[in-house]
């Protein structure tokens, strides 16, 4: 990874009929979101596109002009439906085919007389392109320009960010601290906007849960890459909330 001062920005593009259907539930926005902020990039956007070429060009094309990275999961399988690779090639400009590199990383897990044409879907690549290796089974994501193209189940997709992340633009680290309210959401909500206003360079958020005791309560979780405003910023929210009534 190469630290850089500039903030790293990235979106996640997740396509599939079968995530908007609900037939299949998403493993991986999250899984990426905490993977690459600890890391350092910022995830500003998801999306999730159906297996529609127009709509996933649009898709690509709008999120690399925007952000640092776009990264995609899901429609780089062996059937007719997989038309990420196809997709990405035609927002690029360029053409695709069988990659002879992604062949032979096919022939490593697949037997020559099973990489049938089915399998071989597997091994098309768009011009220009980067493999990104999958060391689970074999068929290789890939990453040209900003977008890098991983499969969408979620222990091919984790090994194919392991395997991408050293090789990432990376900003300064978010830090975080979270501040347990013991309190209703409502009841801090007033004086926790005046601190969010006073420390603008302090991300601060409210998250409601139910308590061990039954009773609701509120998580207070504050987020900066500057150390001292960060501290500075915990210091009055733990004052704000040492001056709460007591629930009895």
């Amino acid at each position: 990874m190469t630290a850089s001062a500039e903030q790293v920005t990235a979106a996640v593009l997740v396509i599939g009929d079968e995530i908007l259907s609900g037939r299949t539930k998403d493993r991986n926005i999250g899984y990426i979101a905490e993977y690459l902020t600890a890391i350092g990039v910022d995830v500003r956007e998801v999306r999730v596109v159906p297996d529609v070429e127009e709509e996933i060009v649009a898709a690509v094309n709008a999120l690399r002009a925007r952000y640092s990275y776009v990264f995609t999961t899901g429609g780089i399988g062996p059937t007719h439906d997989d038309i990420t690779a196809d997709c990405v090639a035609k927002a690029f400009g360029v053409g695709i085919d069988i990659d002879p590199r992604a062949r032979a990383m096919l022939l490593e897990y697949i037997k020559p007389e099973d990489l049938n044409e089915a399998r071989l879907r597997m091994a098309r690549i768009p011009d220009g392109a980067e493999l990104v290796e999958n060391p689970v089974s074999k068929a290789p994501g890939f990453w040209i320009g900003n977008v890098i193209v991983m499969a969408g189940v979620p222990t091919i997709m984790q090994a194919m960010l392991d395997q991408v992340a050293p090789k990432l633009k990376t900003g300064v680290r978010m830090l975080s601290e979270t501040v347990r309210a013991d309190a209703r959401e409502g009841d801090v909500g007033g004086p926790l906007g005046e601190i969010a206003k006073a420390n603008p360079d302090v991300s601060i958020g409210s998250y409601p849960f139910m308590g061990e005791d039954g009773r609701p309560n509120t998580n207070l979780v504050l987020r900066s890459r500057d150390a001292a405003k960060l501290a500075a910023a915990v210091a009055q929210v733990e004052a704000m909330v040492a001056a709460l009534p007591r629930r009895a």
